[in-house]
């Protein structure tokens, strides 16, 4: 405050200091308020995927309008294409359509769009004036006109008659590495990212280099994908006009919801989700004629919704939350439109299957006696964890947090550690404004096969479920990123599967939304007096023993407490390497956590002993490498 007090303030602000950008120049220099953030392709949301998304977007507009039934995606070193048949843009206005600003089909309803995602003139444009090549073709009927860009700026004006081509619109981009760095798409979200256009779109046919996704059932396809477990019932598949819903009840704790509106994945839910999560439980609440705790019935729900809105209103251009505004559906706000139509279909549906309705009511008593089973321990830890969070020890907070309005909250993250030596290594060289630090006191309770009780009767685990504030949802979640960040030793991996057992067991819906992560940190040190690198493979290992010589100083890290704090600030800076947790229905997590973290101690040991590696043997190899 004193230096504060005693600088000198900066008297350089007149009218030369006034700065006024083109669109392209903002957009390049400012890419987050348009794509949300650059990343390097190693995360789902990084927005690489973002700008193929504002692309195919558009085909999926023209299909869900009544034009074409086919889009053809291909990428290859880098270079993606997406070729749909639709109408095509309009041939004279091609060129303005890919590089104008707020220049689109969109905006006046019913003319040439009902209903659609893309809704404010930027998202293709974003996608030129950030690729270091882009070329964007239209056919229609024979007649062909194509542009080409770099960096936003016209290359070339290309225009063909009598071409043998079916109507529709080909994109072609390199996203440019001046702006994002080096990246690398990962296919998987690629392949995610198609496989949920195919399942809002029956009937539409999806190529992704020549693999074909197509759904005949919609979001019962979408909700059998991603289901880790059988579910108690056969699931609830409604449709109307507009609207498509499924639902259905596992046997784990937490509350999964995929929605959608106009074919765009709303992961962070929005004023539909919320009508949704209601109308379910006011319809069976209704329909069983019980009081019902709204906790008790959505407890191990999964399910799914997808909207189809004429003016829907996202909270960011990266349209992951549906506007909070009273909006309307023919007349009616979203919210009566998504409960007028539950209290009628499902009411309908669950007298038409009484078995499906006994196995419901069954599940929802259970949760009941298992949430007034613990209430008084509830009460109890829910006031040890009050009292402790005004001095939480094992919590260094960050300023900013996931459900604050900043532009920053995206990037919120907590790492949880190991013991004080490595909490203190990362809470020096953390940013405090995003990155909070839990620490553990060592290796925390197994908890497999244990009930919900454990959660507060474990100290631990109490403070830790109250510093991430997920016990009654999901969406109170404090931190973007929930990273756990361990030694690369034996404790370390144990203490790695302890926590994944707790998630896995109480919250899987942090996984399921991609909020689990695993920290990467380097296994050594390969420096001479030029250059250090910093290697978390053998194979980068001697990779960085090449650039430096046979002489270079070799340092093998065992623990995060080895590290400094200005070394450390580099692996959790904008280098950071992390490994996102994901389940899917192929993964047997009851199989593999029975197996690990259960009680058949006689398997495991003889899994140990077939696949132990003596420390000799492994320093014999270390040595031969090098």
């Amino acid at each position: 405050m004193a230096d504060l007090l005693n600088s000198k303030p900066n008297t350089n602000y007149g009218d030369d200091t006034i700065v006024t950008l083109s669109p392209r120049d903002h957009i390049r220099l400012r890419p987050g308020m348009y794509i949300g953030k650059l990343g390097d392709g190693s995360q789902s949301d990084d927005g690489i995927y973002v700008l193929i998304k504002e692309v195919v977007d558009n085909s999926i507009d023209e299909y869900m309008n009544g034009f074409g039934h086919e889009i053809d995606i291909t990428i290859t070193d880098n270079v993606v294409t997406v070729r749909d048949f639709g109408r095509g843009i309009p041939l004279k206005m091609l060129g303005p359509a890919v590089s104008v600003m707020n220049t689109g089909g969109k905006y006046e309803e019913g003319k040439a769009f009902k209903k659609t995602v893309g809704l404010n003139g930027v998202g293709v444009k974003a996608v030129n004036m950030l690729s270091s090549e882009f070329t964007a073709r239209s056919v229609r009927g024979g007649e062909a006109h194509t542009v080409v860009f770099a960096q936003g700026l016209e290359q070339s004006d290309r225009w063909e008659s009598n071409v043998d081509e079916k109507d529709g619109t080909f994109i072609s981009f390199r996203v440019d590495e001046e702006v994002f760095g080096q990246y690398s798409y990962n296919m998987e979200y690629v392949e995610q990212l198609v496989k949920n256009y195919s399942y809002l779109n029956r009937g539409l046919t999806l190529k992704l280099n020549d693999n074909v996704y197509a759904s005949k059932n919609g979001l019962l396809d979408l909700l059998n994908e991603n289901m880790t477990e059988e579910p108690l019932y056969p699931p609830i598949h409604l449709s109307g006009d507009d609207i498509e819903v499924v639902i259905a009840h596992g046997t784990g704790y937490g509350e999964s919801c995929y929605s959608f509106v106009n074919g765009q994945y709303t992961s962070q839910g929005g004023t539909h989700q919320a009508a949704f999560r209601e109308a379910i439980a006011k319809t069976v609440k209704e329909f069983y004629h019980k009081d019902y705790d709204p906790s008790d019935i959505r407890t191990s729900l999964i399910a799914a919704i997808s909207l189809r809105v004429s003016e829907p209103i996202f909270e960011s251009q990266t349209k992951t939350k549906l506007g909070s505004k009273e909006m309307s559906k023919d007349g009616q706000t979203i919210r009566n439109f998504v409960v007028d139509f539950l209290g009628k279909h499902l009411d309908d549906y669950l007298h038409k299957s009484p078995e499906t309705a006994q196995i419901l009511q069954r599940k929802i008593v259970e949760n009941e006696k298992e949430r007034k089973a613990i209430s008084g321990i509830q009460k109890k830890a829910r006031e040890t964890a009050k009292k402790v969070s005004l001095n939480n020890r094992k919590l260094r907070d960050c300023k900013i947090h996931r459900t604050d309005k900043s532009e920053l909250a995206p990037q919120s993250m907590i790492f949880i550690t190991e013991g004080n030596s490595a909490s203190g290594s990362i809470t020096k060289s953390r940013d405090v404004k995003t990155q909070a630090v839990f620490s553990l006191r060592g290796k925390p309770l197994n908890c497999f096969g244990l009930t919900k009780k454990v959660v507060y009767q474990n100290e631990e685990f109490n403070l830790l479920q109250a510093a991430l504030n997920i016990e009654e949802t999901m969406d109170n979640l404090r931190y973007e990123k929930v990273i756990i960040a361990t030694d690369a030793d034996v404790d370390g991996m144990h203490i790695r599967l302890l926590m994944l057992t707790f998630f896995l067991q109480f919250f899987p819906d942090v996984i399921r939304q991609g909020h689990l992560y695993v920290l990467q940190t380097p296994l050594f040190r390969v420096r001479n007096k030029k250059e250090t690198h910093y290697c978390y493979s053998d194979d980068e290992r001697v990779k960085a023993i090449a650039k430096c010589g046979a002489s270079a100083e070799i340092t093998r890290f065992k623990g995060l407490g080895e590290i400094s704090p200005d070394e450390f600030r580099e692996f959790i800076g904008d280098n950071m390497r992390l490994d996102k947790v994901r389940i899917t229905k192929d993964d047997p997590i009851h199989d593999l956590l029975e197996f690990y973290m259960g009680k058949n101690t006689f398997e495991r040991q003889g899994f140990i002993i077939d696949n132990l590696r003596i420390e000799e043997d492994l320093v014999e190899e270390d040595l031969m490498i090098s």
